[in-house]
C-alpha cells in the first residue's frame, strides 16, 4: 500500500484575510436608520459594505414585516445577528430571586412607597454586543484575536438632529461613529418628508413590545395588535413580585400600576424611550 508523503507533512496554520477598513450601518429599522439605509441605497450617502440589525426577538411583528420589505430594497448585505430572545431571557433570570432584570423596570416599595428605576442592560447584551461581535467576523478577526492599530470601522447610526444628546463615542477604539443624518440636519420629521418625498411607506418605531421606556402613544400602539398586547400584560404581572427585595414591587410603566389598568389618554411622566435611551442604539 503506498503512502502519500506529502500528507505526513505538517499544515501550514490557516491565516484568515483581515479587512483594515470597513463602513457598517448599524440598522435599528426604525424611522431614522432606515431612511438612512435608503439613502445610502440611493446614492445619498456614501455606500457601507453592510448594515447589522440585532434582533431581540421581541420586536412587534411591524418591525419585522418592514424588515423584510427594506432589505429587498438594499444592494448591500443586512447581517441578522441576536443574542437570545430577550423576553424569554428576561422570565427566567426574574425566575431566580437571586438575579436581576435584564430591562429596566420600574420598582416601589410596598411599605415606604419609594420608587425607583433598576439598572438597563438589554441593550448592550442584546444590541452592542451581538454588533460588535458581526464586526469582528467581518474584519476577519479570530476569537480572542486584537484588533491591530491599522483596522478602523466606521459605524453609521441612525440617530438624527433632534436626537443629539443619544450622539455617543464607541468604546471601542478601531470603531468611530459616524451620524450621517445630524450631518445633513436631519430631524425625525426630515426623514418622514424625505420617505415620502421618495415614495416609500412610512416606517414603524423601532422598540421591543414591552420597553419599560414606551410613551402612552406608544403602549397605545402596542395594544393594537392583541397577541402582543397579552404577552405584555402577562410580562408585567410576572415580574410583579420577583424583586430581590419582598418588599417591593416591579412594573412596566411608570405609574407603578399594572398595566391592563391604566389609560393611556391620561398624561403621565413616563418616560420616552427616545429621550432616555443611554447607548444610542435602540429604537432608531
Amino acid at each position: 500500500e503506498q503512502t502519500n508523503s506529502s500528507s505526513l507533512l505538517p499544515r501550514p496554520k490557516r491565516k484568515l484575510f483581515i479587512m483594515k477598513r470597513l463602513r457598517i450601518l448599524s440598522l435599528g429599522a426604525g424611522v431614522q436608520s432606515s431612511t438612512l439605509a435608503l439613502m445610502i441605497e440611493k446614492g445619498e450617502v456614501p455606500m457601507v459594505d453592510a448594515a447589522i440589525f440585532s434582533d431581540t426577538m421581541s420586536e412587534p411583528k411591524a418591525v419585522y414585516d418592514w424588515l423584510k420589505w427594506l432589505k429587498t430594497k438594499l444592494s448591500y448585505p443586512v447581517y441578522i445577528v441576536k443574542k437570545g430572545d430577550l423576553k424569554k431571557d428576561t422570565i427566567q433570570t426574574l425566575a431566580d430571586y437571586h438575579q436581576f432584570s435584564l430591562i429596566p423596570v420600574y420598582t416601589k416599595n410596598k411599605i415606604t412607597g419609594k420608587a425607583g428605576l433598576s439598572r438597563r442592560q438589554c441593550t448592550n447584551h442584546y444590541k452592542i454586543i451581538p454588533v460588535n461581535k458581526k464586526v469582528r467576523e467581518l474584519l476577519g478577526l479570530q476569537k480572542g484575536e486584537r484588533v491591530k492599530k491599522d483596522v478602523h470601522v466606521e459605524m453609521l447610526m441612525g440617530i438624527s438632529k433632534d436626537e443629539t444628546f443619544r450622539m455617543k463615542i464607541n468604546p471601542k477604539k478601531y470603531i468611530t461613529n459616524i451620524y450621517p443624518l445630524v450631518e445633513r440636519d436631519f430631524r425625525r420629521i426630515h426623514c418622514v418628508e424625505w420617505m415620502e418625498k421618495n415614495n416609500y411607506p412610512k416606517p414603524p418605531r423601532s422598540a421591543c413590545t414591552f420597553c419599560p421606556f414606551h410613551n402612552n402613544e406608544e403602549w397605545k400602539l402596542v395594544k393594537e395588535n392583541k397577541q402582543e398586547w397579552d404577552e405584555v400584560v402577562e410580562l408585567d404581572n410576572f415580574i410583579r413580585n420577583k424583586s430581590r427585595n419582598k418588599d417591593e414591587e416591579l412594573f412596566l410603566h411608570n405609574s407603578k400600576k399594572p398595566i391592563d389598568e391604566i389609560d393611556f389618554d391620561e398624561k403621565t411622566d413616563q418616560l420616552d424611550l427616545f429621550t432616555n435611551e443611554c447607548e444610542g442604539m435602540c429604537g432608531v
